[in-house]
């Protein structure tokens, strides 16, 4: 297969799909990698380690798109790719589809095998979401940290306190990776930390892992409500796998918090778990609501993009290897997991949560192929 990988053209966004030793795996299993000029620059990939990995160097994103059969990307494809989707390629990447209507049109306009690195499961587990996850639940909390400084308009509070002060009030709501990553720091940090989930395993699992160190809560309107009263910091780390994230912070309840307390959403990606979240960037990425700071970069791990390419082309490239060896109908065959990260097929929508989020039409997967 002919596989292809472009420079992400999300601001501020240095990730990319393939790394010379991921194209190095594809080419020793008898695959061409098209890869555009300085596609890796920014995570410390120079194109001269791509030329001796085996890659072939293409001058524009225009050219690999025209020559790939399957597209290995990191986020979304934006307006200005739309035009090079090519009916029956497979552009596997982090898709995000119930946030993004026109992309979702634009997909089923072209026909394009749409794999995202979301929705993939294996017995309840996300793999291939999992290890930027971990790096936005870290990084939530070293970012709310620097937020809640004066000089960004926080309140002034550090998170550990100092012997004779009150330490911060660290709310993070959801347990899952993001959730669970958020707390490891925040602990580490010396705040003092609630977290909130839906999900009573879960918590117990928490309690376990954390022991007196945490406060676990049942998420409820009431206890969301009540933590964030008292809140200096709030990590938004909901997910329903390929769905619009719940909005579980109501604008009602920012009133109710101390001026200056911060609210990081990560959420924002899948729509954000605050009614008051709207994306934002890298170079601009807070703003205030009700007194309240936001920090809601869609594209949180692009930040250490070294860090992150690593981590996730680790999760990917197994997946990608099969896809290319096998194309995606004998793939998923081949690997029933495979069934759940196929977004759209031929023009059809086929996972029902993104169908869910628009009230459009379902197709099973299993139905296409």
């Amino acid at each position: 297969m002919k596989i292809g990988s472009v420079k992400e053209i999300k601001k501020y966004e240095y990730r990319v799909g393939l790394t010379p030793d991921n194209v190095k795996s594809y080419v020793n299993a008898g695959h061409q990698v098209y890869i555009e000029r300085n596609a890796g620059v920014g995570s410390g990939f120079m194109t001269e380690d791509y030329v001796k990995a085996g890659a072939i160097i293409l001058e524009s994103a225009k050219e690999v798109w025209a020559t790939a059969d399957m597209i290995v990307k990191v986020k979304e494809p934006l307006p200005d790719e739309y035009p090079l989707f090519r009916k029956g390629q497979i552009i596997y990447t982090y898709l995000h589809l119930a946030a993004d209507r026109a992309l979702t049109d634009a997909m089923l306009a072209a026909g394009v095998s749409g794999v995202a690195y979301e929705t993939l499961e294996d017995r309840g587990y996300l793999p291939l979401l999992a290890p930027m996850s971990q790096i936005a639940g870290r990084l939530s909390v070293q970012e709310g940290a620097k937020y809640l400084e004066k000089l960004y308009g926080g309140s002034g509070v550090l998170l550990s306190g100092v012997p004779g002060t009150p330490k911060a009030k660290v709310v993070i709501l959801g347990g899952g990776s993001v959730g669970t990553n958020a707390c490891k720091i925040a602990v580490g940090m010396g705040a003092d930390v609630t977290i909130m989930d839906i999900n009573i395993h879960r918590l117990e699992y928490l309690d376990d892992i954390f022991g007196s160190r945490i406060q676990t809560l049942y998420s409820n309107d009431v206890n969301v409500e009540n933590a964030l009263k008292t809140a200096d910091l709030v990590i938004g780390s909901v997910l329903i796998p390929g769905k619009k994230a719940p909005k579980i912070i109501r604008r009602s309840y920012l009133r109710e918090m101390r001026p200056g307390s911060v609210i990081v959403d990560v959420a924002v990606d899948q729509g954000g778990c605050c009614e008051t979240t709207h994306m934002t960037y890298h170079d601009d990425p807070i703003y205030k609501v009700d007194g309240i700071v936001h920090y809601c970069v869609g594209n949180m791990p692009g930040a250490v993009p070294r860090t992150s390419t690593i981590a996730l082309t680790n999760a990917t490239l197994s997946y990608g290897l099969l896809l290319a060896e096998n194309g995606l109908e004998a793939a998923c065959h081949k690997d029933p997991r495979m069934y759940s990260a196929v977004n759209t097929y031929d023009g059809k929508l086929t996972y029902k949560n993104v169908a869910d989020s628009f009230k459009m039409e379902y197709t099973d997967i299993h139905e296409c192929f």
